[in-house]
């Protein structure tokens, strides 16, 4: 029986980096998730609705796929990396991100949590 290749994964660290770099950070999280608190520069695509909307994300472009603690972000750079998209996973998430003392806001501004 073969196994599926492992899906790449990186620290908040790095995934700050690579967003620094000019990599999406793609929150695949559910709407009141993404309204309680979010990365200050990540894009929202729920995981349903990833493979309806991934047309409009940039294949140049790399990715680091998000959720709140890991497993719905590593289905969605799956997908992605299947499609030819050079795409991560955030392990542990948004959990993570929070825990290392990464920013988390709401759409106002404002700093939010991650439920």
């Amino acid at each position: 029986m073969q196994r599926e290749p492992a899906v790449p994964a990186v620290g908040p660290e790095e995934a700050a980096r690579r967003v620094d770099e000019g990599a999406i950070l793609l929150d695949v999280r559910e709407p009141d998730e993404w309204h309680a608190g979010h990365a200050p520069d990540a894009v929202h695509v729920p995981l349903a609705a990833l493979a309806a909307s991934i047309g409009r994300l940039d294949k140049d472009q790399p990715i680091v796929a998000v959720c709140r603690v890991g497993g719905r972000s590593e289905r969605a750079a799956g997908v992605l990396l299947q499609r030819g998209y050079d795409a991560v996973n955030l392990a542990g998430g948004m959990q993570a991100w929070h825990a290392a003392g990464m920013p988390v806001v709401t759409d106002a501004g404002e700093p939010g949590d991650v439920i």
